[in-house]
């Protein structure tokens, strides 16, 4: 039986996953419908395929149907940041672009640049990402040589922890607005420092109020039976 004739699922509610580095979100979506037999699941927002951490699937009609609500909740990421060298993704699955050297840096600036990016921001969105122009996602026309303009969004941005941990690489915590690319808010702070730079790190650990801490590993995923994986759907609560 295909999916698209399967039933709905035995059990409607949310499941946390822990989204191991170099799965997709998609590859995570498919390998839960295949254990779980059913075609109705949404997630809360994907990640890139070099991020790890918080996915939350909705399973069934009654979660699918909140998916807007859990799209709009706040996130906490926490990142690492290589300095000097910028790629065309803003992270570590892309090809370098451009090198800048690294002036000495302190503690202090570093607060300082994190601080000036604090609040309301506007960001700019990476050309490798999701959002679409004229139907089609920024990443495929990019990957296809097109030119495209950039373009912006407001986000608003809290700066939990921060620090210069070697010469050219900082380590931070930001919880942030839904629609806010991590990736840009690196880009961001090392330019404010005089450099370039990009993500070799990048960890969602909430979602709203949903913690990565109760996530179920996704490494474990494939090897998960049905009875086991609804076990660890819970209720519905935005």
């Amino acid at each position: 039986m295909s999916l698209k004739n399967l039933p709905e699922p035995q059990k409607s509610g949310l499941l946390l996953i822990d989204k191991p580095a170099d799965f997709s979100s998609h590859d995570i979506i498919a390998i839960s419908r295949r254990i779980l037999k059913t075609k109705k699941i949404g997630h809360s927002g994907t990640l890139d395929p070099m991020a790890t951490g918080l996915l939350i699937l909705l399973i069934g009609r009654d979660a699918t149907k909140q998916q807007t609500a859990f799209l709009t909740l706040s996130k906490t990421y926490s990142a690492v940041l290589k300095l000097g060298t910028e790629t065309d993704t803003w992270d570590a699955h892309g090809s370098a672009v451009n090198q800048m050297p690294v002036p000495p840096v302190t503690q202090a600036q570093v607060e300082q640049a994190a601080q000036n990016l604090s609040g309301l921001i506007r960001q700019p969105i990476p050309f490798f990402s999701a959002k679409k122009i004229g139907g089609e996602h920024m990443y495929d026309l990019a990957r296809k040589g097109k030119e495209m303009e950039r373009r912006y969004n407001e986000v608003t941005v809290e700066w939990r922890k921060i620090q210069l941990t070697k010469p050219d690489e900082i380590e931070f915590t930001v919880h942030c607005s839904c629609g806010t690319y991590v990736r840009s808010l690196g880009f961001l702070l090392a330019q404010a420092l005089g450099t370039t730079g990009h993500l070799t790190a990048l960890r969602r650990l909430e979602i709203g109020p949903h913690s990565v801490q109760n996530a179920f590993d996704g490494n474990l995923l494939k090897e998960c039976d049905l009875d086991t994986l609804y076990a660890r759907v819970e209720s519905v609560n935005v």
